[in-house]
């Protein structure tokens, strides 16, 4: 807006002074033409009435005191030359450095010769003025040349130079005010449209799928604003029913995943327990002296393919529902140093930079990080390492309690860095892969993180960081 009232100022006050420009010319023109058709009537009278013979050598004996009344009547200075460019009479008395008291120079005659009215106008710049110098032929009673009439006029342009200067104050004046209204309105104008994009740009920015997202609710606002915030808020809706859609599609796929893999621990077991049945039943003969021991051997297998569906249908129950939160306040640093006694290995550290650091847990779900955490780390040691190592560490950090459990194992494979809390993703041969998916279930419902490093071939650090109680 500020750049189009700058552009039309510019533009109207460079028509302004053309056309005062133009209307100088046109006035000092007409005017010329105006009083060269006058003078050009009084002198046909003057050599009507003349006594003289109307020759180009009598015309100063004709106009010696006529010229003056000429001059003085129409207020113009009046010069007569003879046809070929010489000055016979003017009706200033004497010549200064002046254009006029010189000879008509051969290129006007020329002109005049050549143009259909017989008439040249003359321009130029003489110390900074406008002259013009009207040419025209001076005929007798037959429209034959007697000489040539010269006109000098002078551009007077003070009255119009100072027409334009007020015009150009007046006109500056009333723009000036309305650049500083285009300056207001623009601030005002930009500050709601910017207000209006803000708005939408943070609403975009704050939109997940995995949450409720608001509508945008602009009271008045542009068509165009308008149109933008409907699409938004369309958006929004299709957004939350694709959320819901995803929702309901990932819990389906969940439970078939669950099912999968419940029915495929559930079959290993029962495998062998058929298997043994029916070997049992084939083979069972009361009368055999070894029945009590065979008996006993059969009860054992099916007792331990009994106790593995039972742990089977454990694991999947602990990891299915979030551990109760049994909160006590206790120092983290002995419930640690507790769960690490059941260990025997002896290449397992213990280290603490406090001796407690009060935190507000369940002791039970700490005990089952520890032992896990601590387990993993072993079996990720191969055999044939000569100086195996585990570090656990307990320190704070802030408003934080962090533990930390390290190895020199084989480490984990950036691939499998982003799977490792997934359920029933293990590297290992054995394991049904749930042991950090639960782990990091109960560290997350006290609020905490689990964070994994590792790097393979040199071993892996888990830093688990839950929160504590100043006191």
């Amino acid at each position: 807006m500020v750049f189009l009232t700058l552009i039309a100022s510019v533009l109207i006050a460079a028509v302004s002074i053309y056309q005062f420009k133009k209307e100088a010319l046109d006035y000092h023109q007409d005017r010329l033409e105006r009083k060269e058709d006058a003078i050009t009537e009084h002198i046909n009278y003057i050599l009507s009435t003349t006594t003289y013979p109307l020759t180009t050598k009598n015309l100063p004996l004709i106009f010696k005191e006529k010229i003056y009344e000429l001059a003085n009547i129409h207020s113009l200075e009046i010069n007569i030359y003879d046809l070929n460019g010489k000055l016979l009479i003017s009706s200033k008395g004497a010549f200064s450095i002046d254009k006029v008291a010189k000879p008509i120079q051969p290129i006007v005659l020329k002109i005049m010769q050549s143009s259909t009215n017989k008439r040249f106008v003359d321009l130029q710049m003489i110390n900074d003025q406008k002259y013009r110098s009207a040419y025209s032929y001076l005929k007798d009673t037959k429209f034959k040349p007697l000489g040539i009439l010269n006109l000098p006029y002078v551009e007077e342009t003070t009255f119009y130079q100072n027409e334009l200067r007020n015009f150009l104050m007046r006109f500056g004046q009333v723009y000036l005010f309305m650049l500083l209204i285009s300056f207001v309105i623009a601030y005002f104008l930009s500050s709601y449209i910017t207000k209006s994009l803000q708005t939408i740009s943070d609403k975009i920015r704050e939109t997940q799928l995995n949450k409720k997202n608001e509508k945008i609710q602009l009271l008045s606002t542009s068509h165009e604003i308008k149109s933008l915030v409907d699409a938004y808020n369309g958006m929004v809706d299709k957004l939350e029913e694709s959320a819901v859609l995803l929702a309901q599609s990932e819990r389906e796929e969940a439970w078939r995943e669950m099912a999968k893999q419940v029915a495929h621990e559930i079959k290993n077991p029962l495998t062998p327990m058929r298997l043994t049945v029916q070997s049992f039943q084939r083979k069972f003969d009361p009368n055999d002296p070894n029945v009590y021991q065979k008996m006993d051997d059969y009860s054992k297998t099916l007792i331990q393919q009994i106790d593995t569906m039972s742990s089977v249908a454990s694991a999947f129950s602990n990891f299915a529902s979030l551990p109760a939160q049994q909160n006590e306040t206790l120092n983290i640093v002995y419930v640690v140093q507790l769960a690490l006694d059941i260990f025997n290995e002896h290449f397992i550290h213990f280290s603490a930079e406090e001796e407690e650091i009060i935190t507000k847990v369940d002791r039970t779900q700490v005990i089952r990080i520890i032992t896990n955490l601590v387990k993993n780390a072993i079996e990720a040691i191969p055999e044939e390492e000569t100086n195996p190592f585990v570090l656990v560490k307990v320190f704070r950090e802030n408003d934080t309690a962090k533990i930390v459990v390290k190895d020199n194992g084989k480490g984990i494979s950036i691939e499998n860095k982003n799977r490792i809390f997934e359920p029933k993703f293990t590297t290992k041969t054995s394991g049904m892969g749930l042991g950090l998916g639960i782990i990091k279930n109960i560290v997350e419902s006290y609020h905490g993180t689990i964070i994994l490093e590792s790097e393979l071939g040199v071993g892996t650090e888990f830093t688990v960081t839950l929160p504590i109680i100043n006191i």
